[in-house]
Protein backbone atom coordinates (compact mmCIF):
# COMPACT_ATOMS: atom_id res chain seq x y z
CA UNK A 1 0.00 0.00 0.00
CA UNK A 2 1.14 3.57 -1.27
CA UNK A 3 2.46 5.19 2.28
CA UNK A 4 3.02 2.71 4.34
CA UNK A 5 6.46 1.83 6.11
CA UNK A 6 8.80 -1.37 4.93
CA UNK A 7 6.18 -3.22 7.56
CA UNK A 8 3.32 -2.26 6.40
CA UNK A 9 2.49 -0.74 9.42
CA UNK A 10 2.06 3.28 9.72
CA UNK A 11 3.25 6.06 7.37
CA UNK A 12 6.39 5.81 5.55
CA UNK A 13 8.98 7.99 7.06
CA UNK A 14 11.54 10.06 4.80
CA UNK A 15 15.10 8.16 4.71
CA UNK A 16 17.01 8.89 7.40
CA UNK A 17 13.84 9.81 9.94
CA UNK A 18 13.52 6.82 11.44
CA UNK A 19 15.06 7.19 15.18
CA UNK A 20 15.60 3.77 15.61
CA UNK A 21 18.51 3.99 13.25
CA UNK A 22 20.94 5.88 15.08
CA UNK A 23 19.76 4.96 18.60
CA UNK A 24 21.10 2.37 20.90
CA UNK A 25 19.55 -1.11 21.18
CA UNK A 26 18.95 -2.12 24.70
CA UNK A 27 18.58 -5.61 25.43
CA UNK A 28 16.86 -7.12 28.75
CA UNK A 29 16.56 -10.54 30.48
CA UNK A 30 14.63 -11.55 33.38
CA UNK A 31 15.64 -12.96 36.39
CA UNK A 32 14.00 -13.95 40.01
CA UNK A 33 17.00 -13.45 41.93
CA UNK A 34 19.01 -10.44 41.00
CA UNK A 35 22.22 -10.92 43.44
CA UNK A 36 22.35 -14.38 41.69
CA UNK A 37 22.00 -12.60 38.49
CA UNK A 38 24.33 -9.98 39.03
CA UNK A 39 27.31 -12.57 40.33
CA UNK A 40 26.52 -14.64 37.14
CA UNK A 41 26.61 -11.58 34.46
CA UNK A 42 29.36 -9.56 36.48
CA UNK A 43 31.58 -12.52 37.41
CA UNK A 44 31.12 -15.36 35.34
CA UNK A 45 30.45 -13.63 32.23
CA UNK A 46 32.93 -11.01 32.98
CA UNK A 47 30.16 -8.09 32.20
CA UNK A 48 30.69 -5.10 34.19
CA UNK A 49 27.51 -4.13 36.12
CA UNK A 50 26.59 -0.03 35.66
CA UNK A 51 23.47 -0.15 37.84
CA UNK A 52 22.33 -2.04 40.24
CA UNK A 53 18.63 -1.62 42.50
CA UNK A 54 15.60 -3.76 43.37
CA UNK A 55 14.30 -3.34 40.29
CA UNK A 56 17.13 -4.44 38.04
CA UNK A 57 20.83 -4.85 37.52
CA UNK A 58 22.16 -3.02 34.61
CA UNK A 59 25.59 -4.64 32.72
CA UNK A 60 27.51 -3.12 30.29
CA UNK A 61 27.51 -5.83 27.20
CA UNK A 62 30.54 -4.20 24.93
CA UNK A 63 28.51 -1.01 24.33
CA UNK A 64 25.07 -1.91 24.88
CA UNK A 65 23.02 -2.13 27.83
CA UNK A 66 21.84 -5.42 29.11
CA UNK A 67 18.89 -4.43 32.00
CA UNK A 68 18.45 -8.04 34.19
CA UNK A 69 14.99 -7.28 35.58
CA UNK A 70 13.84 -8.36 38.43
CA UNK A 71 10.35 -10.76 37.63
CA UNK A 72 8.26 -13.21 40.08
CA UNK A 73 8.77 -16.23 38.24
CA UNK A 74 10.69 -16.43 35.02
CA UNK A 75 8.63 -17.96 31.50
CA UNK A 76 11.20 -20.03 29.83
CA UNK A 77 11.33 -19.06 26.60
CA UNK A 78 12.75 -22.33 24.80
CA UNK A 79 15.08 -20.10 22.59
CA UNK A 80 18.14 -17.97 22.66
CA UNK A 81 17.19 -14.88 24.40
CA UNK A 82 20.69 -12.72 24.10
CA UNK A 83 23.60 -14.19 21.85
CA UNK A 84 27.42 -12.76 21.68
CA UNK A 85 29.48 -12.62 18.59
CA UNK A 86 32.91 -14.29 19.39
CA UNK A 87 36.11 -14.71 17.30
CA UNK A 88 37.21 -18.09 18.45
CA UNK A 89 34.28 -20.27 19.97
CA UNK A 90 36.15 -22.84 21.32
CA UNK A 91 38.85 -20.06 23.08
CA UNK A 92 35.26 -18.87 24.38
CA UNK A 93 33.41 -21.88 25.61
CA UNK A 94 36.69 -23.59 27.46
CA UNK A 95 36.91 -19.86 29.46
CA UNK A 96 33.53 -20.31 30.49
CA UNK A 97 33.44 -23.57 30.85
CA UNK A 98 36.42 -22.98 33.46
CA UNK A 99 34.41 -21.04 34.97
CA UNK A 100 31.85 -23.13 35.83
CA UNK A 101 29.37 -22.76 32.72
CA UNK A 102 27.91 -25.84 31.32
CA UNK A 103 26.99 -26.11 27.54
CA UNK A 104 23.67 -27.49 26.55
CA UNK A 105 23.16 -30.10 24.18
CA UNK A 106 20.54 -30.48 21.79
CA UNK A 107 19.70 -34.20 20.49
CA UNK A 108 18.91 -32.82 17.11
CA UNK A 109 22.29 -31.22 17.05
CA UNK A 110 25.75 -33.10 16.07
CA UNK A 111 27.49 -30.96 18.79
CA UNK A 112 31.33 -31.51 19.09
CA UNK A 113 32.69 -32.31 22.74
CA UNK A 114 32.40 -29.10 24.06
CA UNK A 115 28.58 -28.43 22.72
CA UNK A 116 29.47 -26.34 19.59
CA UNK A 117 27.39 -27.06 16.32
CA UNK A 118 28.68 -26.30 12.79
CA UNK A 119 25.87 -24.97 11.20
CA UNK A 120 25.74 -25.99 7.29
CA UNK A 121 27.16 -22.36 6.50
CA UNK A 122 30.19 -22.46 8.59
CA UNK A 123 28.60 -20.86 11.55
CA UNK A 124 29.56 -22.37 14.87
CA UNK A 125 26.92 -22.28 17.85
CA UNK A 126 27.11 -23.06 21.59
CA UNK A 127 24.35 -22.83 24.00
CA UNK A 128 24.51 -22.19 27.81
CA UNK A 129 21.98 -20.85 30.44
CA UNK A 130 21.95 -18.24 32.91
CA UNK A 131 20.48 -18.76 36.28
CA UNK A 132 17.18 -18.54 35.30
CA UNK A 133 17.38 -21.23 32.31
CA UNK A 134 17.76 -17.75 30.02
CA UNK A 135 19.21 -19.40 27.02
CA UNK A 136 22.09 -17.75 26.38
CA UNK A 137 24.38 -18.24 23.21
CA UNK A 138 27.68 -17.56 21.46
CA UNK A 139 28.23 -17.64 17.69
CA UNK A 140 31.90 -17.43 15.96
CA UNK A 141 30.25 -16.43 11.91
CA UNK A 142 32.10 -18.73 9.11
CA UNK A 143 33.10 -16.98 5.72
CA UNK A 144 32.56 -13.52 5.04
CA UNK A 145 29.32 -12.38 3.48
CA UNK A 146 28.83 -9.65 1.25
CA UNK A 147 28.08 -6.74 3.51
CA UNK A 148 29.27 -7.97 6.78
CA UNK A 149 31.65 -5.55 8.27
CA UNK A 150 32.84 -7.79 11.03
Amino acid sequence: MKGLGASGIGPALPQGSAMLETSDLIAFAAATDLSRAREFYERTLGLTVVEDSDFACVVDAHGTMLRITAVPVVAPAGYTVLGWRVGDIAAAVADLAGRGVVFLRYDSMDQDASGIWTTPGGDQVAWFADPDGNVLSLTQFGPARPGDTG
